[in-house]
């Protein structure tokens, strides 16, 4: 006589929901968005199919529309012109910087929802890096510096929580340090605690031109700021350091092909975490539903579930729109 039989806990769909673990819920979720300067622009990233740069006016009705859907948090990243880059992402740090009155419009439009912002200068470099290039090296404190001040603006605008994604040394602290000087001190950080130098960021730079330039006196990658791949307990470190500086969120980018990182952190610290889909794991998964070797509608929520049932408490997808129609119909 078998007495364990497993199977009558799996015998029908009410039975699998009553003692289902694990669920990811619109509230999980974080939707990155792409914003560039101009008007009535809606331009599809095609690296990432479904996915688009949008001007301020498209971009406000988008959120309505994701807001409609049940979606409450986004993260905003600015494609900046060519012509305003330089070698200390000068306008990044400026007052006139179109991304700061794009976060104004936002939140006067949508109130009631989480807006997060990008602090790094990658987008404003003509290097193409996160920090300052001096003499061929990346210049840690002169960035961190940099980094202060262009916080404090982004906390002018409005936004909600900033997300510094640069992982220079000691930036996490230096933040909290010019937010409170300021009398931020409800905004937000989200470090991006654990953020590797993985080759899974090529169409999110597709879609901001943010790559690092090919030339002999800049570094040709991000490898001395970014972490090594093959490390684990390096993250504790990177983690126990954002705690002590004063983060609210730890983050673990990418997510999929990092989950035991994300369980790692979860296990060992009482703060969200956070974990970044990022634009390369996504693009392989729509890349496979549209060969008709996957069903898009099956493995995309698959997905978002196995990021949650690692521990992330907070999930930032460009799958969110998409995992948000499909609950409402």
């Amino acid at each position: 006589m078998m007495l364990e039989r497993p199977r009558r806990n799996r015998k029908s769909g009410s039975v699998r929901d009553l003692i289902r673990e694990t669920r990811v819920h619109t509230d999980d979720l974080v939707y990155p968005l792409f914003v560039q300067e101009g008007k009535g622009i809606k331009d599809e990233i095609s690296s990432l199919p479904g996915n688009y740069r949008w001007s301020s006016d498209t971009l406000i009705e988008e959120i309505g529309r994701c807001s409609d859907l049940g979606l409450k948090s986004f993260m905003l990243f600015p494609k900046i012109d060519g012509k305003m880059k330089d070698p200390q992402g000068s306008y990044g740090t400026s007052e006139d910087n179109y991304y700061l009155k794009v976060a104004q419009d936002i939140k006067s439009a949508h109130p009631h929802i989480t807006l997060i912002s990008d602090v790094a200068l990658d987008p404003y470099s003509s290097d193409g890096h996160d920090g300052i290039v001096v003499d061929g090296q990346i210049d840690n404190d002169a960035s961190v510096a940099l980094l202060q001040q262009m916080s404090v603006l982004q906390a002018q605008a409005g936004f909600d929580i900033l997300g510094p994604s640069d992982m220079m040394d000691g930036r996490v602290g230096a933040i909290r340090e010019a937010l409170d000087d300021e009398g931020f001190i409800n905004t937000g950080i989200m470090s991006y605690t654990a953020k590797y130098a993985s080759a899974l960021y090529g169409p999110f730079r597709d879609a901001l031109d943010s790559a690092p330039v090919v030339n002999k006196d800049v570094p040709k990658d991000k490898k001395t700021y970014q972490m090594d791949p093959a490390n684990k307990s390096e993250a504790l470190r990177e983690a126990d350091l954002d705690v002590v500086e004063g983060a609210d969120f730890l983050m673990v980018k990418p997510a999929l092909h990092y989950l035991d990182i994300i369980h790692l952190l979860k296990e060992n610290y009482n703060l969200p975490i956070a974990a970044y889909h990022v634009s390369g794991e996504c693009a392989m998964v729509l890349a496979a539903a549209q060969k008709g070797w996957l069903d898009y509608n099956q493995i995309m929520p698959e997905t978002l579930l196995s990021i949650k049932r690692a521990g992330a408490d907070v999930i930032i997808s460009y799958f969110a729109k998409d995992f948000a129609s499909l609950k409402t119909t």
